[in-house]
């Protein structure tokens, strides 16, 4: 199957993947960084040598339980509804209770092989969708279409607490602005047409209407009584969720474990399996959890691959995934009033110092000596995984401390008091605040690593707090533009939608560099025009647009992830082929126990 949690993702923002594993810092002296990143004999894998689906040929058992692990080394959250989430461990959960409407193929269009179906209108202007008759929530209630309008009407309320009202589709609908400003009581552009089929109506034909359209319904005879900035503190979101997925929510544990069981009434057949347990388990501990079979999936950190090769009770399958990670620069705030950002912190408005500090980041040593070659520098803002839009011709800041350096000189920061660190144009002590977040083996050495780059060519960078932090606080730190923060280490999952309107727009909250720029304006708006049907006006729109971040440098593309799943040998049907026809109700294991390593 396609892992659900993955595909779940259907704008370009909804995932918001602040991996602890590739975050974290400390401070600390040179030589123990030059160590960790400087092992001899390092071998690199081959990215193209690893399969995409898990192989077991043996008969599956009727009833079994897949015992899933969800790394991290802090709680999950636990808000789980896909309009209200921010971080990948609830977008796992997620996966397993619920979904979109619409399926996507592997090129990450939608397809007619969902819960429901669509037309899109000559003009593309307007959308018919149509649930099936069969599609019902948890609680045995049908899905209708005022589930459907309903999740509309919730991200668009001015009483909105999450972050989904960024999306372009959405701020597009006929009728969303005066129903988001309370002018209006709905949105005119979404008409329920009878209990099962609905049509959304835009302003503007856009192609992202192809990839990117919201079909997250969300059972309002469940929620209507919930106040909307109620909504993601309420029970019926973080204890009682419900869905209509292959599985149920039967216990939950908060932050810690969920029980699923099977949903005998899934619209697409039966699931396999009988249950599924999930429980969080630390990234120190997680070959020690698959090797003892106390776990049988589990998206696998890469930098333990070198460890756990040739383990086995269990196989090894990857692809590259829509995600990058990044350094992001506070260029301003977000004006929640105006519902914008707003670029007013001077202390890196010098592009040539942005510039300098991208130049000063060893990310190909990175890429090869802790991640062993499984993840590998990002040139650009488009993942590779849109092999249409990615731009292979960039190059983008490849390792160079001498060009660094220069950079800096004619910024005019230099080291004015000979003291090996430079000085602001005013020749005031100049000092970056490193946000990064703790988690794993790896973020420690990864921390040192960049910092002792950025001192190599003169910078004083420096620990928020002078300490690594936990996810959740990371997280809200970086939402609220937390003035303590200059730059912060992150990453994105883009999910199915190439149009980066969402990440990188003025009037969106998920631009947290707070950058603003009129020709970035222009050219997103253009690859998200009727004209951008065209997908050569569309590549050349986005070629431009990578060119323009790739200069102005709001944020630093580190590295292009090669994800990896850990499986044990025992589980049956799994695939992370973005083209197989497989589903989490496909999922079975053909024993009764997890193989164990011996």
């Amino acid at each position: 199957m396609r892992k659900p949690w993955k595909a779940f993702s259907v704008m370009a923002v909804l995932l918001l993947a602040l991996t602890a594993c590739d975050s974290g810092a400390s401070s600390g002296g040179s030589d123990q960084t030059k160590t960790d990143t400087s092992k001899a004999q390092v071998q690199k894998e081959n990215i193209d040598s690893f399969p995409m689906d898990a192989k077991n040929d043996k008969p599956a058992i009727a009833d079994g339980v897949l015992n899933y692990g969800l790394i991290s080394d802090t709680p999950f959250e636990g808000t789980l509804s896909s309009a209200l989430y921010t971080g990948s461990p609830d977008a796992e959960l997620l996966g397993f209770f619920d979904e979109s409407l619409l399926r996507r193929n592997g090129d990450y269009e939608i397809t007619n092989d969902g819960a429901a179906t669509f037309e899109l209108s000559a003009d593309k202007k307007t959308m018919k969708i149509k649930i099936k008759d069969n599609v019902r929530w948890s609680d045995k209630e049908p899905v209708k279409a005022e589930d459907l309008e309903y999740s509309y009407l919730v991200i668009g309320s001015k009483d909105y607490t999450g972050v989904r009202y960024g999306d372009a589709l959405i701020q597009d609908i006929v009728g969303m602005d005066e129903y988001h400003s309370g002018k209006a009581p709905n949105i005119s552009g979404i008409k329920v047409l009878d209990d099962k089929t609905l049509t959304i109506t835009w302003n503007e034909a856009n192609p992202s209407v192809l990839s990117g359209v919201w079909t997250s319904a969300m059972p309002k005879h469940y929620l209507k009584d919930v106040p909307i900035n109620q909504l993601a503190q309420s029970d019926k979101i973080r204890k009682t969720p419900i869905g209509f997925g292959p599985f149920k929510l039967n216990k939950l544990v908060p932050g810690e474990s969920a029980e699923f069981v099977r949903n005998d009434d899934y619209w697409d057949g039966k699931p396999n399996l009988k249950g599924v347990i999930v429980k969080v388990v630390n990234p120190k501990v997680v070959l020690q959890a698959l090797k003892s079979g106390e776990i049988d999936l589990a998206e696998f950190p890469t930098y333990l691959y070198q460890e756990a090769k040739g383990t086995k009770n269990i196989q090894f399958v990857g692809n590259i995934e829509g995600a990058y990670t990044y350094v992001g620069f506070k260029l301003g705030h977000w004006d929640a009033q105006k519902q914008e950002s707003v670029m007013d912190n001077p202390k890196f408005q010098n592009k040539k110092l942005r510039q300098a500090m991208a130049y000063a980041m060893d990310n190909q040593s990175v890429a090869d000596k802790l991640y062993f070659g499984l993840r590998f520098p990002a040139t650009t803002l488009i993942p590779p995984s849109f092999s249409t839009y990615h731009d292979k011709s960039a190059k983008g800041y490849p390792y160079d401390p001498a060009k660094a350096k220069a950079l800096l000189d004619e910024a005019g920061y230099k080291d004015k008091d000979g003291d090996g660190l430079r000085e602001d144009p005013d020749g005031k002590k100049f000092t970056v605040n490193f946000l990064m977040m703790s988690g794993g083996d790896i973020a420690e050495p990864l921390a040192k690593f960049y910092m002792q780059g950025w001192k190599d060519v003169g910078l004083d960078v420096q620990l928020v707090n002078g300490r690594l932090t936990e996810f959740n606080s990371f997280y809200d730190m970086v939402q609220k533009d937390d003035p303590k923060v200059d730059i912060y280490a992150a990453a994105w999952s883009t999910g199915a939608d190439v149009d980066p309107y969402g990440l990188y727009g003025r009037n969106v909250m998920f631009n947290y560099s707070h950058w603003i720029n009129a020709k970035n304006d222009e050219l997103l708006e253009k690859g998200h025009s009727e004209q951008a049907f065209d997908k050569n006006y569309r590549k050349d729109i986005y070629n431009q647009w990578q060119a323009l971040m790739n200069d102005e440098l709001p944020i630093i593309p580190m590295l292009y992830r090669f994800g990896l799943t850990a499986v044990n040998n025992r589980v049956k049907n799994y695939t992370v082929d973005p083209n197989s026809k497989l589903t989490l109700k496909d999922i079975s294991v053909t024993s009764d126990k997890a193989e164990v390593a011996q």
